[in-house]
């Protein structure tokens, strides 16, 4: 690959020796036919998808344009996506004297604009928040890191994430008994999460309280989607397959934790 310029979410050294190892390993299972290792470094691959995360470029705009959606491709479809994501969050949460999993989560969601263009059957109007669109719905641990991600339609009732969230945590862990919602998940996701042996505290605020009031350890997932929309392309929902969005939301919050894990920080998209 000729040499191009640098820019300011290239992955340093550091990073990418977190990532590397799994994009080795996947590349060692899925050798070429003919023997041809790939017209470009897979470090220049991860490069590109984290660029665009933070800038929010389109496609046409992200060379190598080929190489780099058909890895994001490959990678959302077969879970690599999630692999390099859960390795980081283990080494992250260890780094802090945690276990690798944790024992409680906390379940919201967030609604977004959709872009021109994305399909109309995977999208929706939330009625409440008034936002056409999709909604994301994230389980974060007390770190506010990403347990699970699920994206639907805003129109979906946030009981029909609170399940789909719960099913994604019991399936990828076993060591979480407790998770927190706000009082938009009813008692159809408590029951669930009871026949899951997780059981789902609704936590309800001071209605007293006026404004945006942080609740304890309830607030960590409003930082976490506070962190997400430091990426640009995840502030609007531009993807095609909700799919895609959550594969989206894994590389940023990779991104966040492999800076964390090297003790460094990315510059805000927001001007001096």
């Amino acid at each position: 690959m000729s040499e191009r310029r640098s820019y300011k979410s290239d992955l340093s050294d550091e990073r990418w020796a977190l990532i590397e190892p799994v994009t080795t390993g996947w590349m060692d299972k899925h050798p070429s036919v003919s023997g041809h290792q790939g017209r470009y470094e897979m470090r220049e691959i991860v490069n590109a998808l984290l660029y665009q995360s933070r800038t929010g470029c389109q496609w046409d705009y992200l060379p190598p344009l080929g190489a780099v959606k058909y890895y994001f491709y490959k990678w959302r479809d077969d879970g690599t996506d999630e692999v390099v994501h859960d390795l980081l969050r283990w080494q992250v949460r260890e780094s802090r004297g945690r276990l690798a999993d944790p024992s409680l989560v906390v379940l919201d969601t967030q609604s977004l604009h959709a872009a021109v263009g994305v399909p109309a059957a995977t999208t929706g109007r939330d009625a409440s928040k008034k936002v056409p669109g999709r909604k994301c719905g994230l389980a974060v641990d007390v770190l506010g890191l990403v347990i699970a991600v699920v994206v639907l339609a805003a129109s979906v009732h946030d009981n029909v994430f609170g399940t789909a969230l719960l099913d994604k945590v019991a399936a990828g862990t076993s060591t979480v008994t407790k998770a927190l919602v706000d009082q938009g998940f009813k008692k159809t996701v408590v029951d669930h999460g009871a026949g899951l042996g997780i059981a789902v505290e609704i936590v309800e605020r001071n209605p007293a309280d006026r404004g945006f009031v942080p609740l304890p350890i309830r607030w960590r997932v409003e930082q976490t989607n506070g962190i997400l929309m430091l990426h640009r392309r995840l502030v609007r929902d531009y993807e095609h397959r909700p799919a895609s969005a959550e594969s989206r939301v894994y590389w940023a919050i990779s991104d966040v934790m492999a800076l964390r894990l090297t003790g460094t920080f990315a510059p805000a998209w927001r001007g001096a």
